[in-house]
């Protein structure tokens, strides 16, 4: 991957995430790392790091390896007309633009560039994003280089295209849903005693334990919870309070929501 030159289209906050998480990797070298904005300016750290930092999008991609477009789905026709005239089939075309098809990308750019979906989140600045990935099967030969490339930044899990909009809810939005439960947390942390730093390690470090048990063990997180739960204990009783103010429900109704807000749950 060292030698790759990526260009991400977008230097948006997932566009940006995505360039500090390859510069923490230090296996592609920061100066083979190219992003586009036309808001150059709001890019300024990312290039005083030593990332190329363009408005021009044709000659950001004409000498890459992969390219990202990280742009919204309105915007993303328009800059695949702008930049096929540089694109050959040597390069990856990955789009992580929500609730636009792989079909609908590649009839743009025709049959011979090599393109994927993924979807990460802004976890990927930090190497710990889960990303959902999903191609066509003609594209295989590529498959182990883009898998390398997120892997590097994080987890990476190969679906079927058709659940890319359900990956997007529960990997995506899932990160500012799983922060929300945190500021409760560390509000509710605060109301017991705690001061708001010592409240926010305490929350945030129990959260990322909870995770690796998880994701360690492989167990549900009910048999987790329940080496934790007594009878007559103080965690079975805050467990089932917060079920009665309806806290599964509202969790699941907001990932549905969220859902039909791209489209892909409305029939």
């Amino acid at each position: 991957m060292e030698n790759r030159r990526i260009t991400i289209i977008g230097g948006g906050n997932l566009g940006s995430a995505i360039a500090e998480g390859l510069i923490r990797t230090a296996l592609v070298k920061n100066e083979n790392i190219t992003i586009t904005r036309r808001k150059v300016y709001l890019l300024n750290a990312l290039k005083e790091k030593g990332v190329n930092v363009l408005v021009d999008n044709v000659a950001a991609v004409q000498d890459a390896d992969i390219v990202l477009l990280v742009v919204k789905p309105y915007q993303v026709v328009d800059i695949l007309n702008e930049i096929k005239p540089v694109l050959n089939s040597r390069m990856i075309v990955i789009s992580m633009v929500a609730g636009t098809s792989l079909a609908e990308l590649q009839t743009v750019i025709g049959d011979r560039i090599p393109l994927f979906r993924a979807m990460p989140n802004t976890a990927i600045a930090l190497c710990e994003s889960m990303t959902c990935l999903s191609f066509d099967s003609k594209w295989k030969e590529q498959k182990d280089v883009v898998m390398n490339l997120f892997d590097l930044l994080g987890s990476t899990a190969v679906i079927n295209e058709e659940l890319m909009a359900a990956a997007t809810v529960l990997g995506s939005c899932g990160i500012a849903f799983a922060l929300r439960f945190m500021r409760a947390a560390m509000q509710g942390g605060i109301e017991i005693g705690f001061s708001a730093e010592m409240a926010q390690f305490i929350t945030a470090q129990t959260m990322k334990g909870a995770s690796e048990l998880i994701l360690k063990s492989n167990h549900h997180p009910e048999r987790e919870i329940d080496k934790v739960t007594t009878p007559r204990g103080i965690t079975i009783s805050g467990l089932n309070e917060m079920e009665h103010q309806g806290f599964s429900s509202s969790l699941i109704h907001g990932l549905i929501t969220s859902f039909e807000k791209i489209g892909a749950g409305k029939k």
